[in-house]
């Protein structure tokens, strides 16, 4: 039975490209569409489903897992079953495109948009990709010949059709509030003293070693900074670790309050007068938007270097200072950090450029570039009567 859907949300297996998907499809709701008519198309792997579901949104997960870049043997021997689950995601997504027969699919990039995005194209669907790096990913490059448009983060981004509409992001960071009431607030909430400069520093949810190692090397050396607090996400990988680590805090000296994970990440901006941290495509588009003055740590080998070049817009634009992984120590950041923030005026300045990237609009703009490129059907063909969450839960 066909269940015709307005557009087909292709992607995902992080929250990297996840979040910028709902962002638009949260936007094309407000822009009129009904919840149900909007379709996710997913993977089985990673986060999709617990990410996706009690949303509202149908969704459909497909089979298989990303082929690894790399001739070790073993990697070689996984990377055949990953060809052959492409072939079976393939087969499901040419069903299931045909079945939902939507005006539009949009590739937010990871596994699952290349066999809905080949879909689309061999039923002759309008596909608009969404590209969030600075770098396009590899699934993004394979589509991007076919695409009738790529709405991109950032200018500058090489792809063909490309609109810059800026990176879309949770709803809840255009909300950040960095007055000295809202800090003060922000302050209260995470446990850290609002009289102090505050550096918050993450590295995604597993964390980063590197730069773990890097914060605790710095505590030491800033131990009796009574006017500092560091505010440090440490992620699940080094969490034990890090609890030994700040036993000893002296009582007078610098404030280190460590977390493993940290999901009220507006207090952090608001609170953050620098923040520390890798050089992902959301957390630097969630730094533009909000203002907040960064060092960035680009994690190496990701593919394409796309957290480089990520780095690159803030850094270009005077908001950031990006320094290598290789250099990245307990030296380094204080040879950094010590002279931002013994200069509020240059945090100012920080924070200002930082700004005047950021796409307050983002998710808007994505889903006018969708709805620009979709097909135009008679209003009867536009909407379904089944209740939201009709595919929720199915592989």
């Amino acid at each position: 039975m066909n269940r015709s859907r307005f557009a087909l949300m292709a992607g995902g297996g992080t929250a990297g490209h996840l979040q910028p998907a709902l962002a638009i499809a949260e936007a094309l709701v407000d822009r009129g569409h009904a919840r149900q008519t909007i379709e996710f198309v997913g993977s089985t792997r990673g986060q999709d489903r617990a990410t996706l579901e009690g949303r509202g949104y149908p969704f459909t997960l497909l089979p298989g897992r990303g082929i690894a870049r790399s001739w070790r043997p073993q990697v070689l021997a996984r990377n055949i079953g990953a060809v052959v689950g492409l072939g079976a995601a393939l087969v499901r997504a040419l069903a299931v495109v045909r079945d939902r027969d939507p005006a539009v699919v949009v590739a937010v990039g990871g596994y699952a948009s290349i066999p809905a995005g080949v879909a689309a194209v061999v039923l002759r669907i309008p596909l608009v990709l969404v590209n969030v790096d600075a770098v396009p990913g590899a699934a993004n490059r394979i589509l991007g010949r076919f695409a009738r448009a790529a709405a991109v983060g950032w200018e500058g981004t090489p792809m063909r059709r490309a609109v810059v509409t800026g990176t879309p992001v949770r709803s809840q960071i255009g909300g950040v509030d960095r007055t000295p009431e809202g800090r003060r607030s922000a302050c209260e909430a995470l446990g850290v003293r609002a009289d102090r400069q505050v550096v918050a520093v993450f590295g995604g949810s597993l964390g980063a070693r590197s730069i773990n190692r890097a914060v605790d090397d710095l505590c030491r050396r800033w131990a009796e900074r009574s006017d500092l607090a560091i505010y440090h996400i440490v992620g699940r990988r080094d969490w034990q670790p890090a609890m030994a680590a700040g036993a000893g805090d002296p009582p007078d000296g610098l404030q280190a309050v460590r977390v493993e994970y940290e999901e009220r990440m507006p207090l952090v901006y608001a609170a953050a007068d620098v923040v520390v941290s890798r050089a992902g495509a959301m957390t630097v588009a969630e730094l533009s938007l909000v203002g907040v003055p960064s060092v960035l740590i680009p994690l190496p080998g990701a593919p394409g270097d796309h957290q480089t070049a990520n780095a690159k817009v803030l850094e270009r634009a005077g908001g950031a200072t990006m320094i290598t992984d290789a250099e990245c120590d307990g030296d380094r950041l204080a040879a950094v950090l010590d002279p931002l923030l013994s200069d509020r005026h240059r945090l100012g300045s920080m924070g200002r450029a930082a700004a005047s990237v950021g796409h307050p609009d983002a998710a808007d703009a994505g889903a006018r570039v969708v709805e620009e490129h979709a097909r135009r059907r008679p209003p009867s063909d536009s909407s379904t009567s089944e209740p939201p969450g009709g595919e929720g839960g199915r592989s």
